[in-house]
C-alpha cells in the first residue's frame, strides 16, 4: 500500500510547487493535493492561466517522483438557498475534477451537501439535492478521466457537546447513495475520524468500512480525534481504535492508498519542525502497512 498525504499545511509555509517536492523528499509515494483556497480571487487555480500553472506543478512532482494520487475539492460544497454561492462553487468544482485529471490524479473528494436537522437514513430534499449535483458533475469527470469521492459527513450544533448525523455518516445511508451513482465514477471516501465521532450514526470506523466493502472503499482519510470532535491529527495521540480501522481495511481487500488528512498535527509545531513532524506521520504510516501486511 502507498502513503499519502495533504499538501495544504506544507504548501502554505512553502508554496503548493515546494511543497510538493518536500513530500516527495520525505519520503512520501504520493499526495493529497489540496483545494481549500482555490475560491481566492488571487489562486492561481482560479485565473484563466490556470493550466501552465498546474502544469508546472506536475513537472515538479514528475521530476521528484512522486504521484498525485487525490485530490480534495472546496467546501462546503452546498449551501441550501444560496444560490449565487452555489452557482460560484459548483464552477469550482468543475475546476478541481479538472485540476485532479491535469495532475493525474484519480480521485477528487467532493463532499455533499449536508442539511442541518439531517435524520440517520436522509431525507428527500438532501438525496435529491445531492443527486443532482454529483450527476451534474459526473460529464465533467468523464472528460477528465476522475472519480469522484463522496465522504461520509457530520454535523455540528452551536451549544451541542457531541456531533449530530450528517449526509453519509451512517453506513447504510453510505452505501444508498454509492449504489445509486454509476460506480465507475462514484467511489467512497472513508473519513476515519468522522466515522469514530459520536451520534452521527457510524457507529465505527471498522462498521464503516466494512459495510462499504472493497468495491465501494478507494479512498482514505487517515486521522485521529477523542471520538467526539473532529480533531484531524496523528494516529496514536487521541482514542481511534486503529486495530479495528487497519484490520476492516485488510479483511474488505481496500487497495488504495493510505492517505493522511492530519495537518492540524503539522500545524501545532513551528514552522521549522513542520517537515520533521510530517516525517513521524509518514513513519507512522510504515508502521501501519508493516504490521497489518496491507
Amino acid at each position: 500500500m502507498k502513503i499519502s498525504t495533504l499538501t495544504n499545511h506544507l504548501a502554505k509555509i512553502y508554496g503548493e510547487e515546494e511543497a510538493i517536492r518536500i513530500i516527495a523528499e520525505i519520503g512520501y509515494d504520493c499526495y493529497d493535493f489540496s483545494m481549500f483556497d482555490i475560491g481566492q480571487d488571487d489562486h492561481p487555480i482560479n485565473s484563466n492561466s490556470f493550466e501552465s500553472y498546474i502544469q508546472r506543478l506536475r513537472k515538479a512532482a514528475d521530476d521528484s517522483g512522486i504521484a498525485c494520487n487525490q485530490s480534495h475539492a472546496p467546501f462546503p460544497s452546498y449551501l441550501h438557498g444560496e444560490e449565487e454561492y452555489n452557482k460560484r462553487m459548483f464552477s469550482l468544482l468543475v475546476r478541481a475534477i479538472e485540476v485532479t485529471g491535469l495532475l493525474g490524479g484519480k480521485i477528487v473528494i467532493i463532499h455533499p451537501a449536508v442539511f442541518p436537522g439531517h435524520k440517520i437514513g436522509g431525507n428527500s430534499l438532501c438525496w435529491d439535492t445531492n443527486m443532482e449535483l454529483y450527476n451534474s458533475l459526473l460529464p465533467h469527470a468523464k472528460k477528465a478521466n476522475v472519480k469522484i469521492a463522496l465522504e461520509n459527513m457530520f454535523n455540528w450544533y452551536e451549544g451541542d457537546s457531541t456531533a449530530s448525523p450528517a449526509t453519509c455518516s451512517s453506513p447504510e445511508e453510505f452505501v444508498k447513495y454509492m449504489d445509486a451513482l454509476d460506480p465507475e465514477y462514484f467511489v467512497a471516501c472513508v473519513d476515519v475520524g468522522h466515522s469514530a465521532m459520536v451520534n452521527t450514526g457510524g457507529e465505527s470506523p471498522g462498521k464503516m468500512i466494512r459495510a462499504l466493502g472493497g468495491k465501494r472503499v478507494k479512498a482514505l482519510h487517515v486521522h485521529d480525534n477523542d471520538l467526539v470532535r473532529d480533531v484531524h491529527t496523528l494516529p496514536f495521540t487521541q482514542k481511534i481504535d486503529w486495530d479495528e480501522v487497519m484490520t476492516a481495511l485488510k479483511d474488505i481487500g481496500y487497495d488504495g492508498e493510505l492517505t493522511f488528512e492530519a495537518d492540524v498535527f503539522l500545524s501545532q509545531f513551528p514552522d521549522e519542525l513542520a517537515v520533521h513532524a510530517s516525517r513521524l506521520m509518514l513513519e507512522v504510516g510504515r508502521y501501519f502497512i508493516d504490521k497489518y501486511e496491507l
